[in-house]
């Protein structure tokens, strides 16, 4: 049950891999606008489950903590990332707010049931190196002026760990009320983007079917999967995993045409699978039983 539940939690870290690819190609929209739309779209799916078995509607009564915790998870991470990169150097901010996996890992110390080991911090830091090499390849200078950037960037990273880590504590929550995180999250987005934004429609189909393809996987159907990743998962072996998606979006790209090859990206493989294999080593090990003495 353990495995199966963190193989699906893989799955988000494997569709948030497209996430790079599909809004490169998905036109002009801007941020606010084009996260309404994706949200909204990844909502679909759960309204189409609900509409078709009613009864788990009741699902969707939860505690206010459980909407709050939620809502502040997907939009409030999104708000922050957006007002990072308006105030701060993408590459700087990208790689603070990617301080959210290791803070995943060491974070779960504090969940009833866990026991963070030096391998799992060990192979959280060697993802972050990794994660270094990708998002930083063409330099990295962090300058005291855009300190009010790399604070939301900073915040963005605390607010999924916790986000990820509070929803392991709500365990018994089933899954659906993702879907209405995702409508509250469109809903308050759109409301950013009247607010902030001007208005801009995709201009060709194909940039219409790669905004649909966010919506549907790495702005959707992954945010399922991770919610049921981390309910009942390895939360650790997530945590340190997720460094994969830098790595992997950015394998991606090179696959499309978009990026190069290089040495750092041959090196950030080595460090991103080193650490989570690391990191995952009570998963592989096989624990020997002593024979029962014959009596």
């Amino acid at each position: 049950m353990k495995l199966r539940a963190t193989l699906i939690g893989f799955t988000a870290i494997l569709m948030w891999s497209f996430l790079a690819l599909f809004t490169a190609a998905s036109g002009r929209m801007p941020p606010f606008q084009l996260s309404a739309v994706c949200f909204a779209i990844g909502s679909i799916p759960g309204l189409v489950v609900l509409t078709l078995n009613p009864a788990r509607l009741a699902l969707l009564k939860q505690p206010a903590k459980v909407w709050i915790t939620g809502i502040a998870g997907l939009f409030g991470y999104h708000f922050l990332y957006f007002t990072a990169l308006r105030n701060a150097p993408a590459v700087e901010a990208g790689l603070v707010a990617y301080l959210w996996p290791l803070l995943i890992v060491v974070g779960s110390a504090l969940l009833p049931g866990e026991r963070l080991r030096w391998y799992h911090v060990a192979g959280a830091l060697a993802g972050l190196c990794g994660t270094f090499l990708i998002v930083g390849r063409n330099g990295v200078e962090f300058d005291g002026a855009y300190a009010i950037g790399y604070g939301a960037a900073f915040l963005c990273a605390f607010t999924w760990s916790g986000y990820s880590l509070l929803t392991r504590r709500f365990d018994a929550v089933s899954t659906d009320v993702v879907t209405g995180f995702c409508l509250a999250t469109a809903i308050l987005s759109f409301v950013c983007h009247l607010g902030l934004e001007t208005t801009v429609w995709p201009a060709t189909g194909f940039e219409w079917v790669a905004i649909a393809g966010l919506g549907l996987f790495p702005v959707g159907a992954a945010f399922y999967a991770w919610d049921y990743g981390v309910k009942n998962g390895d939360i650790q072996i997530l945590g340190a995993a997720s460094y994969a998606a830098p790595l992997l979006s950015t394998l991606i790209l090179v696959l499309f045409g978009f990026a190069e090859p290089s040495w750092r990206i041959a090196l950030a493989c080595v460090l991103v699978t080193g650490g989570a294999v690391l990191a995952a080593q009570d998963m592989f090990r096989r624990k020997v039983q002593p024979p029962v003495a014959a009596e």
